[in-house]
């Protein structure tokens, strides 16, 4: 017991010490220029009619920021990769107006009908507070058919909230391919966060959105009365796919349903991926990303920027195009 207790003295005295030292030492500075994590831009090149373009290199792309080219460290491609889905589903009682949640279940089932080897499926469901999980990621379609069944309409509608919690959770899918699919009309009336926070939060993540708007209000008759609930804020809905690289799609018909599952699962399995590591030099704020590529009559979907220190620069060889493949 003795030589116990002169351990614990001993211990006790090296905490004193260790702690009178480190009031000798001058304090610490913090700035903003902190070094900060990888940056990976996924983005999907189109052609005139919408077909992903597959047979790009290294040497046919330009990645930018802030307008100055930036020297990158990967690019791969993914074809026909497994996708982790993320499905988030409106549960809100404006879902319950004009068929939109018999619309939800169709297109989650038109994108289980779909499903590749390997794809695994989330379910999360949102109302008058954050996105609750209803499923977590399985290959097994059943289990989120059957859970789509028993989500009813009710309550308002914390958009904002339940979108702003999802970019981490996405992240428990097994597959480096990832996606959030939103059904929802983007109709907002009890969220704390705003547009603005919204688009902060997302202005760091490398998961593309593709929401669903399960109501277009151009079939809507001229000067037919409707109330502001049983339509879709379009410009919200669109205003997140582009921030984040997705693609906003309209319609709730079986036909459209089936176009708009079919467009994302061509986005996403045919993919290329570009990396960098930022400097760790500058002030950590929001920096714009755009692409440059070879050739003509091309779309791209990529994401619009990212949070962090600068990029590194490209050389000289390289922003005169010759980077090596």
């Amino acid at each position: 017991m003795r030589m116990k207790a002169l351990t614990t003295a001993a211990l006790v005295a090296l905490v004193l010490a260790s702690a009178a030292s480190a009031q000798e030492q001058p304090p610490q500075t913090f700035n903003e220029t902190v070094s900060v994590g990888y940056v990976i831009v996924p983005f999907t090149v189109l052609d005139r009619n919408g077909a992903p373009i597959t047979t790009l290199k290294k040497r046919d792309v330009g990645l930018y920021v802030d307008g100055k080219r930036v020297r990158t460290d990967m690019f791969e491609q993914s074809l026909n990769a497994p996708v982790s889905w993320t499905i988030l589903l409106d549960a809100s009682g404006s879902m319950g107006l004009a068929g939109k949640m018999d619309s939800a279940r169709a297109a989650v089932s038109t994108l289980l009908n779909h499903r590749k080897k390997g794809d695994d499926f989330a379910l999360f469901i949102f109302a008058e507070s954050e996105a609750r999980e209803v499923v977590p990621f399985t290959e097994d379609p059943d289990e989120i058919r059957h859970a789509m069944f028993d989500v009813k309409p009710w309550g308002k509608t914390a958009f904002f909230d339940a979108l702003a919690t999802m970019p981490d959770r996405s992240e428990l899918g097994k597959n480096p391919t990832r996606a959030i699919v939103l059904l929802s009309d983007g109709i907002d009336n009890a969220s704390r966060h705003t547009r603005a926070s919204l688009a902060q939060i997302f202005e760091g993540s490398a998961i593309p959105i593709y929401p669903l708007g399960l109501r277009d209000p151009a079939e809507l008759k001229p000067h037919q009365p409707v109330s502001y609930e049983a339509l879709s804020d379009l410009d919200l809905l669109d205003a997140v796919a582009n921030l984040t690289g997705g693609k906003m799609h309209l319609g709730h018909s079986p036909e459209e349903l089936a176009r708009a599952v079919d467009s994302m699962q061509k986005d996403l399995r045919a993919q290329y991926l570009i990396g960098f590591t930022p400097t760790g030099k500058g002030e950590v704020k929001y920096r714009r990303i755009t692409l440059q590529l070879a050739g003509r009559g091309r779309v791209v979907r990529v994401r619009a920027g990212y949070r962090g220190t600068e990029p590194p620069a490209a050389t000289s060889s390289v922003s005169r195009g010759n980077e090596k493949k």
